[in-house]
């Protein structure tokens, strides 16, 4: 197979950048807010509008999705190629809430363009990361002569991402077939900083929890009853207290039985990384850290497993004094999982824990709203090399690793499509993702199409 040239993809890019961002900004002028009932319309021309920018592009096969709540976009591209991997890409197309009046420097859907900067909702997150692939895979025909990427090329573009893609799952259980590909491309991410171009290598995962005590029938006389009958604010904070140990480790029995360890290779990654902990705790506004004993920061919140209290609540919570034995608490706590563990095993786990620690005259209830499966792909796998090396072509520089300590859909295509997730973002901390004054870097948004353009040639000469 014939190497895609570099400086061909350069030509090509300069030649159709204008034009490239004329069609960006069209699309990001459609403000298809996914949380606003009133905007649905919206997010529907955005699926219609892309579907029709991507058969534009030379896409054969580009189509809304529906789904039980907002459209998505599914498009493919065969290559023809017998032996050619199939390559599927994700991204979302529905955007946050934005309004001038939020504190922005412009208007939100109008797209601004300052300098090498594009102002606009969206512009990183995420349709900046997703359109950057029509122009990274016309420049790979135009470099190679072409007429069909080297790759099975599939495109799922979401409608209620930034939703929490509550019909997501479901989605893809229904296309399964359709959806089928060798390994799944996420360009819903970013980079450490723009001169330190990095690849996400996974994400953790998450299970909420809820728990609800009750004692007395309602609120008693702390005089009369406190120190003979069970207080439920006491054991809701009995029971929070006991989450850790003190080495700030998980103390539900079992909960790191299995995980995926880190290797020294990975920590000898993370550690090339130009972390600055002083500048992160500026940003947590914290005064501190704190976390198991053992690991660096960047190891605790990418590769270790935690346990959170997000919410602790009983009693009276009023001004002066109740002096009363409550008839309620509640606590809300997180869990963030990493490779190895099980969503369900770790429900059951907390589950027994928590059995263990409610004494006789206390009632409750416990619930988990919700979850998602960690996914992490292995440093050595082949699709891996192949996203880092078309990055260091297009950055000119060693790409180093990171992880997501949070969670997203990844693990969700991974589970129903049985393929490896790999990331491949270019946007950084700067670009305010869900907050004002969005924007994406300009010349980090040419370094996604070049990556683009190189990545398919590689991953097809390279498959195992």
């Amino acid at each position: 197979m014939t190497k895609t040239p570099d400086s061909a993809v350069r030509s090509y890019i300069d030649q159709h950048e204008a034009e490239f961002l004329e069609d960006l900004s069209a699309w990001l002028r459609i403000p298809s807010v996914s949380a606003d009932p009133g905007r649905a319309g919206e997010v529907r021309r955005s699926a219609e509008w892309l579907v029709a920018k991507l058969r534009e592009t030379g896409f054969p096969v580009a189509e809304v999705w529906e789904s039980d709540g907002l459209p998505a976009v599914f498009a493919e591209w065969p290559s023809g190629d017998a032996s050619a991997p199939t390559v599927l890409v994700y991204g979302h197309h529905d955007v946050q809430p934005a309004a001038k009046e939020d504190g922005w420097a412009t208007e939100p859907f109008e797209p601004t363009r300052i300098g090498r900067q594009l102002f606009a909702r969206g512009a990183a997150d995420d349709k900046g990361q997703v359109f950057f692939h029509t122009l990274g895979v016309r420049a790979h025909l135009a470099a190679t002569g072409r007429t069909a990427p080297a790759v099975n090329l599939k495109l799922l573009i979401e409608g209620e991402e930034e939703s929490g893609s509550p019909n997501f799952g479901a989605l893809i259980r229904r296309e399964a077939a359709r959806l089928a590909a060798d390994v799944v491309i996420i360009s819903d991410t970013g980079m450490w900083a723009e001169d330190t171009p990095t690849v996400c290598t996974g994400m953790r995962g998450l299970a909420d929890c809820e728990i609800d005590f009750y004692g007395p029938a309602n609120d008693i006389h702390s005089g009369s009853f406190g120190g003979a009958v069970p207080n439920p604010a006491d054991v809701a904070a009995s029971l929070v207290a006991a989450l850790h140990d003190a080495d700030r480790r998980v103390a539900i029995p079992g909960f790191y039985d299995g995980i995926v360890e880190l290797t020294e290779q990975e920590r000898e990654l993370f550690a090339e990384l130009p972390f600055d902990e002083q500048q992160w705790l500026k940003v947590a506004k914290s005064g501190g850290t704190l976390g198991e004993a053992g690991y660096s920061t960047l190891e605790r919140v990418w590769a270790r497993p935690t346990a959170e209290v997000n919410g602790i609540w009983g009693g009276y919570t009023g001004p002066g004094q109740k002096t009363i034995v409550p008839a309620e608490a509640h606590v809300k706590l997180s869990f963030r999982l990493v490779a190895g563990q099980e969503v369900e095993n770790v429900r059951k786990l907390v589950r027994d824990w928590v059995a263990t620690r409610i004494p006789e005259g206390i009632r409750y209830d416990i619930a988990f709203p919700g979850a998602t499966r960690p996914c992490l792909t292995p440093l050595d796998h082949p699709a891996l090399q192949s996203t880092v090396r078309a990055m260091g072509r297009a950055f000119g520089q060693k790409i180093l690793f990171t992880r997501e300590g949070g969670s997203g859909p990844a693990a969700d295509l991974q589970d129903v499509l049985g393929a490896p997730v790999l990331f491949l973002g270019i946007s950084v901390p700067s670009d305010g993702w869900h907050s004002v004054n969005e924007k994406v870097e300009l010349d980090l948004l040419r370094k996604g199409v070049e990556t683009s353009a190189y990545l398919w040639g590689d991953l097809a000469e390279n498959w195992q």
